[in-house]
């Protein structure tokens, strides 16, 4: 079984926030047991065992701390690596013996964990759904309940060269050439112009990179020309290729095939690869998760010179694709109340986060009390992009990741050749996924 993070966060040691090509086994089935069958719950009931990622023990640690000193519970944090958290969960869930009280869920993991899972209703008050992102609190529901409590988030935003955007001279030229001042875009067409502007391959410098081997950064594009969803619909149509898909890759694709403005092997391009070439100073703008702006090695040739500003928009305006996690309980685990007031303070004491290496949160009034502190000029471009209202969460289906690695990001690869017909391929694409998910 393999497991792919494509969305959230590069791999290299980071918060994955996607699940694999595994997800799309049924929970009936225990056949990616990964240990661990002690039943939670056994022994001192002043003891909790927490399952998650590695980002995610980051993220945990300091909540688990306050916790414990005012609590008097010892939270043991189980640190598993993304494909073994999804195998625990698979197995252990299915076989109603958790060895855990309280596990984090990748987003796209909970329509197939959701059965599985205990109501967590009454922690949702109005205050509570108030302080989380729209898109955050429709993703945590499944079938009229409440099943995970958002505990970390992130969104793609614009990432550009402060040094080139301010430095007088390339203001000039690029004045003369477009006819208005040089400045973060807000438009694909905007986009698009300053990415011209500095591709200079002979000075190993283009305007910006396309992904070809992911699939969300195409996705916000079509929630930015106001598709009403991403791939399906609310009723679970197959919506992958209306007019607002066909724009948006349209507009992605011709970055690469007509514009000419990413390095060579667009199709091969991934997260890590992204992130490299605009470190390394050879690309002017980035579209990437907001949690790497603090994470900019010291030595990196851009270091210092990075400005940060709100996914870009298309004719719906700005919009992304949350990568959230969440906080569930076992519908089996035996202690239920004390998990319930564990994931109350991880949501009540949610800032804390963000002084961890990782730096991320789920509430909008964490985000917002260090939205204007130096170091953390992305909060702002997140908190927008986030607010969105055509920001909207991938579809609750439990067939996501089958679609994503067998039919989205091929197409995707397959669009990134000059003369390709996007409306013809995203029509082919169509009838794969209508076929998955019959």
């Amino acid at each position: 079984m393999t497991l792919t993070r494509t969305v959230g966060l590069p791999r290299r040691g980071f918060l994955g926030l996607t699940a694999g090509a595994g997800a799309a086994a049924l929970l009936g089935t225990a056949a990616c047991g990964a240990g661990g069958t002690t039943a939670a719950g056994s022994g001192d009931t002043k003891t909790l065992t927490v399952a998650c990622e590695g980002g995610g023990k980051i993220e945990l640690q300091p909540v688990v701390d306050k916790f414990q000193q005012a609590t008097g519970t010892t939270v043991t944090l189980v640190e598993l690596p993304y494909e073994g958290l999804f195998n625990r969960l698979t197995s252990e869930l299915s076989n109603g013996k958790p060895s855990f009280d309280v596990c984090a869920v990748d987003a796209v993991w909970l329509p197939l964990f959701a059965g599985k899972l205990a109501g967590l209703d009454d922690l949702f008050t109005a205050e509570v759904r108030n302080d989380l992102f729209p898109a955050l609190v429709q993703e945590a529901q499944s079938g009229g309940s409440f099943v995970g409590m958002p505990v970390w988030t992130n969104s793609e935003i614009l990432f550009y060269r402060k040094d080139l955007f301010s430095d007088p001279k390339e203001k000039a030229a690029f004045q003369a050439k477009y006819g208005y001042p040089l400045a973060p875009p807000t438009t694909w067409q905007q986009f698009t112009d300053i990415a011209v502007f500095f591709t200079r391959p002979d000075q190993k410098l283009w305007g910006t990179d396309v992904k070809g081997a992911v699939e969300t950064e195409w996705l916000a594009h079509v929630l930015q020309a106001g598709s009403p969803g991403v791939v399906l619909d609310d009723t679970g149509a197959v919506i992958v290729d209306n007019a607002q898909h066909v724009a948006a890759l349209t507009f992605y694709a011709d970055l690469n095939n007509k514009h000419r403005v990413a390095p060579a092997g667009a199709a091969q391009t991934d997260w890590n690869a992204a992130q490299n070439l605009f470190n390394q100073g050879q690309t002017a703008m980035t579209r990437f998760w907001a949690h790497a702006y603090r994470q900019i090695p010291a030595d990196a040739k851009v270091a210092g010179k990075v400005g940060a500003a709100p996914m870009i928009g298309g004719t719906a305006g700005v919009a992304g694709i949350p990568g959230p996690w969440y906080l569930s309980v076992p519908k089996d685990g035996a202690k239920g109340d004390l998990a319930k007031q564990f994931i109350k303070a991880a949501y009540d004491d949610n800032a804390l986060s963000i002084e961890t290496t990782l730096g991320l949160a789920a509430r909008k009034s964490a985000y917002q009390q260090y939205a204007d502190k130096p170091g953390y000029e992305s909060f702002g471009p997140l908190l927008s992009t986030l607010n969105a209202s055509a920001t909207k969460p991938r579809p609750a289906s439990p067939h996501w990741q089958r679609i994503v690695d067998s039919v989205l990001v091929p197409t995707i690869q397959k669009a990134l050749t000059p003369g390709a017909d996007y409306a013809a391929l995203l029509k082919a694409a169509r009838t794969q996924i209508e076929g998955i998910v019959k």
